[in-house]
């Protein structure tokens, strides 16, 4: 696994999600004080999850609009069918740090 700084835990406020641009893209989701990542392509098209809308602790594909539980990474329905990659993701020193 590689470690990743994503940013800084001020500039990633509850509602909001930064991006990890890398050799593997990572969406990271503050919902409500707790830190998700998962995988930032839509597992059904090319749609990046991190454009998508936060309904709890799932996100909506804002193409196909799919559900993804941002705990596991499972798709709720069709027409996605299989789960994206979740990733660990911890603030470490006031950092948002995620492992891939």
């Amino acid at each position: 696994m590689a470690r990743h700084t994503v940013c800084p835990l001020a500039k990633l406020p509850p509602g909001e999600v930064a991006v990890l641009d890398g050799p593997q893209r990572v969406a990271v989701f503050n919902v409500d004080g707790e830190l998700y990542a998962v995988e930032d392509r839509c597992t059904h098209q090319d749609a990046w999850l991190s454009d998508g809308f936060v309904e709890g602790v799932a996100v909506e594909c804002p193409l196909h609009a799919s559900l993804f539980d941002l705990r596991t990474g499972e798709p709720s329905g069709p027409p996605a069918v299989r789960p994206v990659r979740t990733f660990p993701v911890r603030v470490e020193d006031g950092d948002v740090v995620v492992d891939t």
